[in-house]
């Protein structure tokens, strides 16, 4: 572990000065490798936020390239990143904020086998894709290489994060609360979402994921916090292990 410079030192000081943080949970940051799958409207403040909290590795993963579309939420990419990669688009956009990141880019798409074998080495995925079944993918492969987990999805007017957190005794994970449900039309290219929700999603995904490499605080493991923006209401919803899930339920703590 090597002393930071000076420049992280100035660049990270408003994290260094909080007694909850201090120059020890930066470090911890900066030793950090997490993956961002999906660079979109989740992905894309996950992944700058991260890189603007100083978390040392990222590992992108998107096979998507820009579409005009995409702009209305989709923060880490412009106008000039149309027909670019998102991989490519955020890496650049990452870089821009803070050059002391590592970035990796992966624009192919992954099956269970070739995500287990990725995240081996990962201390955190943070999981901003669009689909139940990528979802649900995810989830178990972080289930069987005990990989914490946070998992977001934003629709309409609403949003949702939870937390998968190996170190929990009887700690859910994603397939617990939806077992193996399909998409059907719960997505935004179908019903929209506001641009917004989103990034308050996306923040608060990324807030998990520091605090789970931090230990900072309390994480959103065994709850689920699902957001009303049409209210601006916040409802955090304790969620409970299935025993019979085929994800976790066999597992043993």
């Amino acid at each position: 572990m090597t002393a930071m410079s000076d420049e992280e030192l100035l660049r990270y000081n408003r994290h260094i000065m909080m007694p909850e943080l201090d120059i020890t949970g930066q470090q911890r940051l900066r030793d950090a490798h997490a993956l961002v799958m999906g660079l979109g409207g989740l992905g894309s403040p996950v992944a700058l936020y991260l890189a603007a909290a100083g978390l040392g590795q990222l590992t992108l993963v998107d096979f998507d390239a820009v579409d005009l579309s995409n702009l209305q939420r989709q923060i880490a990419h412009g106008t000039h990143d149309i027909g670019t990669l998102k991989v490519t688009s955020a890496k650049a956009s990452i870089e821009e904020i803070n050059p002391l990141i590592n970035v990796n880019e992966i624009s192919t798409d992954l099956d269970e086998a070739a995500l287990t074998s990725l995240i081996s080495d990962i201390d955190v995925v943070v999981d901003g894709t669009d689909n139940f079944k990528t979802r649900l993918m995810v989830n178990d492969a972080c289930v069987n290489t005990r990989t914490a987990l946070v998992s977001g999805a934003a629709i309409k007017l609403e949003g949702q994060i939870m937390a998968y957190d190996p170190t929990l005794e009887d700690g859910p994970c994603y397939r617990c609360l939806y077992g193996d449900a399909s998409d059907g039309d719960f997505n935004c290219a179908e019903n929209g979402v506001l641009a917004t929700v989103v990034g308050v999603v996306g923040t608060i995904m990324a807030t998990e994921a520091i605090k789970m490499i931090t230990g900072l605080g309390k994480n959103l493991a065994g709850f689920l916090l699902v957001f009303d923006a049409a209210s601006m209401e916040f409802r955090k919803l304790r969620l409970p292990r299935n025993p019979d899930c085929r994800a976790c339920g066999s597992r043993s703590d």
